[in-house]
């Protein structure tokens, strides 16, 4: 991601997600010619559920000995979406088989619309929780056919009923004319569109998707997040998605969980995590950052790419400067700018990433630009600092 310049920009794509009808992005496809949206069924045909409410109290989860959930807290209200963002290893995938029922806890309380359902030696069936849970390799039935692996959770109704439901899921995903197909006879992201049918189908007051396009070509995968985004918008289930990937997190979520080590360290709105995140690490989970340890006098923290407004911290307080690739460094004709030298330039879809090497700061510092063909590595820069987009941690 950018810096606080490109939130207007993510804030528009949060939009398209959301309410596009109409996208010229391809789709999934098993022949080499590209599809469009028309491949997924018409939009607002979902099927609504009653959204729950979730919520996590001083939950702990030990596996072999080691601590994998720390008196996880974590809320959710009825119809959001919420990522869990955070590195392998950090709980994301827990928390869902948790909350699905098919991991016990060692400590607190899970609860659904505030009625207990999980605590130390004592659980509630996964079948008696109404959470539908997509896993990451989607965990087909190989030997039943697309229709049929739909229908499996759909068993509490009667056949003709189930049969109804399921192909109408299908038609929402694009798949109904492949119902009598295998899943071996799909594609990854279409693969993905039927584990994604099979979840929703039986209406679910919540929702959770473990890294739900990890599995999908990246050429299509922003296709495939605009038509799973708008399915979880039509049934308006409570939704939980496990992502590794920030910019995933900060389009499709209401709010973001930022864990590590088995605990929430930070839950905010997209905008506010990226623009107020709670630490230095949690900052560098965003993006690239340059890091300049400054101390504090006057109010500022002077740094050889200027000084830095500090008004929450005291003077004398020794501090780390954090300058994101976009937003804090423009290259500037400024004559007062600060001198650098361009050391390496790479071109990335109509931006430029240049590495510049600056006076007093060993490592260079990273900008992404618009695209200038006139600058090449060598070259000397000025630079100009926007402070306002500079993040200040206490040093540690």
């Amino acid at each position: 991601m950018g810096d606080a310049q490109d939130l207007d920009a993510l804030g528009n794509m949060r939009d398209d997600l959301s309410t596009s009808s109409q996208s010229a992005l391809p789709t999934d496809t098993n022949t080499p010619s590209a599809n469009t949206q028309s491949d997924w069924g018409p939009r607002g045909t979902a099927g609504v559920s009653f959204a729950a409410a979730l919520s996590f109290e001083k939950v702990d989860v030990r596996i072999g000995g080691r601590q994998i959930l720390d008196k996880i807290d974590l809320s959710l209200v009825p119809g959001e979406i919420v990522c869990l963002l955070g590195e392998s290893g950090s709980g994301k995938s827990t928390i869902l088989r948790v909350a699905a029922g098919i991991q016990s806890i060692n400590g607190g309380e899970v609860r659904v619309n505030g009625k207990l359902v999980s605590t130390k030696g004592a659980e509630i069936l996964p079948k008696e929780r109404g959470v539908g849970l997509m896993f990451q390799d989607f965990a087909l039935f190989p030997h039943l056919t697309l229709l049929n692996n739909v229908c499996f959770g759909l068993n509490q109704l009667k056949r003709g009923e189930a049969i109804k439901q399921a192909r109408s899921a299908l038609k929402r995903v694009g798949l109904l004319d492949r119902q009598n197909d295998y899943p071996h006879m799909l594609s990854g992201g279409q693969q993905q569109r039927l584990a994604l049918a099979r979840t929703f189908a039986p209406k679910p007051g919540i929702l959770m998707l473990d890294e739900p396009f990890s599995s999908v070509d990246a050429r299509l995968r922003e296709n495939v997040r605009v038509e799973t985004l708008a399915i979880l918008r039509e049934t308006r289930a409570t939704t939980i998605i496990v992502t590794h990937d920030p910019e995933e997190a900060m389009v499709l979520g209401d709010r973001i969980a930022l864990l590590r080590q088995g605990r929430v360290v930070q839950i905010d709105s997209p905008a506010n995590i990226y623009l107020r995140p709670v630490d230095l690490e949690a900052a560098k989970f965003f993006s690239p950052l340059t890091q300049i340890d400054a101390v504090v006098n006057g109010g500022y923290a002077q740094s050889p790419l200027g000084k830095v407004a500090t008004p929450n911290h005291k003077d004398g307080t020794e501090v780390t400067l954090a300058v994101r690739p976009v937003g804090a460094l423009e290259i500037t004709n400024d004559t007062g700018g600060v001198p650098g030298r361009i050391v390496s330039k790479r071109e990335a879809l109509g931006l430029d990433i240049f590495e510049v090497q600056v006076h007093n700061i060993e490592a260079p510092v990273i900008i992404r630009a618009t695209s200038n063909m006139s600058l090449r590595p060598g070259d000397d820069i000025l630079l100009s600092l926007n402070h306002e987009h500079v993040l200040v941690f206490d040093r540690v």
